[in-house]
This record gives structure tokens, C-alpha cells and sequence, in this order.
């Protein structure tokens, strides 16, 4: 039995760029960071009680005899993968789902971290980071970028480039009170509403060689927020810079953004906020706004009708946080 723990992330900029009928053609970066909220597998061997021999718990119950009766995407290709029936995946997290924050990327890479060291199997970060984007893209063939998984599998604030030659993490490195300052001069709001990301990133996919200007000048903003950040730049303009992003960002496909969301950030700018950003795909989910903190209370009183969630960075990516060796006590799962 273990438990995987995995953070969630929020990207700043250069989102939309991670797609590969872009990336291959033209290179593309994000600037992203993970924070500390996380989601949760818990995995262990199933006792032959019951009358199948496998569960999956998540926001529903699913019992199964075979990996193929498993109606979870991502679970039931995982299983099928390593060819393992009995067995429990439970599923928990801070935050809900279809939101913006890399949920279903952090779901991918948890569940498989938990299975590779249920194994006894040490798998790198890169690694696990490009098997989950084979997971989603390939064997449950949903649309989307590769951010989101290279994120949760290393975590920490990163500049993450990707081109038909592979992919790259760099750390931002930035003292420790300036990006304590950074941190402290988010906030997070949940809009209330969720949505399907595939949606709307399957019409950004569509619109790839309509967009290309927009695209390009994305992949420069991701140098021009790394220098803002690291070269002691006055941090009100990282502000600015994702204030420019997002109006560059909604203008990629229609579903990005909506009237909800456009009152939403036109109440927090006129509150104080300097710039900020639906998160994710958009069209729902998390929204972030760049607020300097003595104006948070204004912030605050503006949003009051929306979930507040305060966080900070966390640099450590997925990791196992328990582990016992079931094998003892009768326990054991059968490999294929």
C-alpha cells in the first residue's frame, strides 16, 4: 500500500504554446509554478472478499474484473498497461476538477508514479513526465498541451521549453524574499463553474495556423516574464505581463473566455488588481489576478461572492509520502 502525493499548477504565461502542432513546427515555452495543493492515490492490493476483484474510487465507485470494464479513461488504460486487476485506486483532492490547475495531468502522473513504485520501479521525472502525456494523448486520445504533466512530475516554479527535439525544466532561480513577494502578490479566486478543457482546447488545436502571431509573440512573453522575475525588475509589471497575456490568450479560441469571466476580471481590475488570468484552458475554473497586498482587502471585498484560496509555492513535484509492504500480511498484487 502507498500514497502518492501530487501538487497542482498554475502557468503564467506562453500557455497554448505546448500543443504539438505548434511546439514541433516552432518551439514553444510556459513559465509555470506548482503550489501547495495537491491530489492523492492511494493504491493497494485488493482482498478477494468482495465480489470483484478490483475498485476504483474517485468522485464515483467503480468495481471491475478487468481493466477493460473500467469506464475512468485514465485509470482503466493505466491497469490495462500493467496488466493488474486486483487492485484499489482511490482517488482525493484539495481542489475540484476540470478547473485549470493540471488536474487531470496531475492525476495521470500520480496514479502512475504510485503503480511504477508499487512495483519497485524508480522512474525519473522526464520520464514519468512523458508517459503521462502518452497516456492522455495517445492511449485516451484527449486534446490538450504537455505542460501540465511536466509540471506536476517536477514541480517548483520552472520555464519549460518544448520543441520536435524533446522537452526542457529549468529552474527559475530568484532570491528568496523576491519570490516570497511573488507569491504573496497572487490570489487565487474559484469562478464556481467547471468545465471539459479538451472542449476548448480541440478548438485551439483547430485554429493553430490562424493564430501563429499570436502564438509567437507568446513564446517571447515567456523570456520577457523570466526577466522581470530574475533581473530585480520592478514586480508590478509581471502584473502587467499577465494582464497583456491573457488578452493575447482569449483571443485563440472562442470558448476561452465568456461574459462570467470578463465581469470577473473587469470587477477585480477596477478593485485594484494589475493584471491576471483565467487559468488553464479557460472557460471556467480557477482565475488568478496579480494584486499588490495592500490592496488585497479591496481585492477581497470586490470577489466576495467568489472562494477565496490561499496558497504558496511548492517546489517538490509528485512523490510518495507512505508506503507498507502488504506481502506480509497475505497481500499481494499479481502482475502481468
Amino acid at each position: 500500500m502507498l500514497i502518492v502525493k501530487t501538487p497542482f499548477r498554475m502557468s503564467f504565461v506562453g500557455g497554448g504554446t505546448d500543443v504539438a502542432n505548434y511546439y514541433e513546427k516552432y518551439g514553444g515555452a510556459v513559465l509555470s509554478t506548482t503550489f501547495d495543493k495537491y491530489c492523492y492515490h492511494t493504491i493497494r492490493y485488493y482482498p478477494p472478499f468482495f465480489k470483484h476483484i478490483g475498485r476504483a474510487t474517485y468522485s464515483q465507485i467503480e468495481e471491475f474484473d478487468s481493466p477493460d470494464e473500467i469506464k475512468h479513461p485514465i485509470i482503466r488504460e493505466v491497469l490495462r498497461k500493467f496488466g493488474v486487476s486486483n487492485i484499489h485506486v482511490m482517488y482525493d483532492a484539495d481542489l475540484p476538477a476540470r478547473s485549470g490547475l493540471g488536474t487531470s495531468s496531475a492525476f495521470s502522473v500520480g496514479l502512475l508514479n504510485g503503480i511504477h513504485s508499487l512495483r519497485g520501479e524508480f522512474i525519473d521525472k522526464m520520464s514519468l513526465a512523458k508517459e503521462a502525456i502518452y497516456l492522455e494523448r495517445v492511449l485516451c486520445k484527449e486534446a490538450g498541451g504537455v505542460q501540465d504533466q511536466l509540471a506536476c512530475s517536477f514541480g517548483g516554479l520552472n520555464k519549460i521549453s518544448f520543441s520536435a527535439d524533446g522537452f526542457d525544466v529549468t529552474p527559475v532561480i530568484m532570491p528568496v524574499a523576491r519570490k516570497q513577494l511573488l507569491s504573496d502578490s497572487l490570489m487565487l479566486f474559484f469562478t464556481g463553474f467547471v468545465r471539459f478543457s479538451s472542449k476548448i482546447m480541440a478548438e485551439q488545436i483547430s485554429n493553430t495556423s490562424k493564430k501563429l502571431e499570436q502564438l509567437h509573440q507568446m513564446v517571447k512573453l515567456v523570456d520577457e516574464g523570466l526577466e522581470i522575475l530574475t533581473r530585480g525588475t520592478e514586480l508590478n509589471e509581471f502584473g502587467r505581463l499577465l494582464d497583456y497575456t491573457w488578452k493575447l490568450k482569449r483571443s485563440l479560441a472562442g470558448g476561452i473566455s465568456n461574459d462570467t469571466l470578463d465581469e470577473i476580471y473587469s470587477t477585480a481590475q477596477k478593485a485594484g488588481a494589475i493584471g491576471g488570468k483565467v487559468l488553464g484552458a479557460g472557460g471556467g475554473g480557477f482565475i488568478l489576478f496579480f494584486v499588490e497586498p495592500e490592496k488585497q482587502p479591496n481585492i477581497l471585498q470586490a470577489l466576495k461572492n467568489l472562494r477565496h484560496v490561499p496558497f504558496e509555492f511548492e517546489t517538490g513535484g509528485t512523490k510518495v509520502i507512505y508506503y507498507k509492504d502488504e506481502t506480509e500480511s497475505g497481500g499481494k498484487i499479481q502482475w502481468q
